[in-house]
């Protein structure tokens, strides 16, 4: 009798440590989610006053700006906590228009010496850093939390007491993948 109640208690604390280790790694997972909207809202509090900046020496941008402007709008109503997939999504979309944003402000010598701008971008830069930490920590747990979701025994508490690792990766866009031809570039 007594070797039986060893064996429970046993077994119960480490049901119990896998019930902690898949609470922890839920809170982590929430955690990360969290680190990201907080990130993506510097990004999104950020672009209006880049575009102002832009706005006086970029007339010919308006569909640009505009494009910016629509999915910053959109992206900022998102909460990646509550829908991650289209959180991803717009953000993508929003980062591609910021990267032809960028590249059409090469094209005025005037705006990119403007001492305001290259402060801005130089926070702009530190943002986007500080957003690539946060998707890599998200990453991270993401990959925990189904690790431990995903793998005997823990599996079987995880379904038991309903976790499941249902949230999706961020990955690099389809255009960021792309092989690049230097000689076809330099043409």
């Amino acid at each position: 009798m007594i070797i039986f109640g060893i064996i429970s208690a046993v077994i119960l604390a480490y049901l119990y440590t896998l019930y902690v280790a898949l609470i922890k790694k839920r809170n982590k997972l929430k955690e990360a989610s969290s680190d990201i909207d907080v990130q993506l809202k510097k990004r999104y509090d950020l672009i209006p006053n880049i575009l102002n900046m832009a706005a006086k020496f970029m007339t010919h941008e308006k569909e640009l700006f505009q494009d910016i402007v629509r999915l910053r709008n959109e992206a900022v109503k998102q909460n990646f906590t509550q829908s991650p997939q289209s959180q991803i999504e717009l953000d993508n979309a929003l980062e591609s228009r910021l990267k032809d944003f960028w590249l059409n402000v090469e094209n005025y010598p005037e705006l990119k010496s403007s001492q305001t701008m290259v402060q801005a971008m130089q926070t702009f830069n530190e943002v986007e850093g500080h957003i690539s930490a946060a998707r890599r920590f998200y990453n991270a747990a993401v990959t925990d939390l189904k690790n431990a979701v995903e793998i005997f025994p823990s599996s079987l508490v995880a379904h038991l007491i309903g976790i499941k690792a249902d949230m999706p990766f961020f990955k690099a866009e389809e255009e960021a993948l792309k092989r690049i031809d230097a000689v076809e570039y330099f043409k």
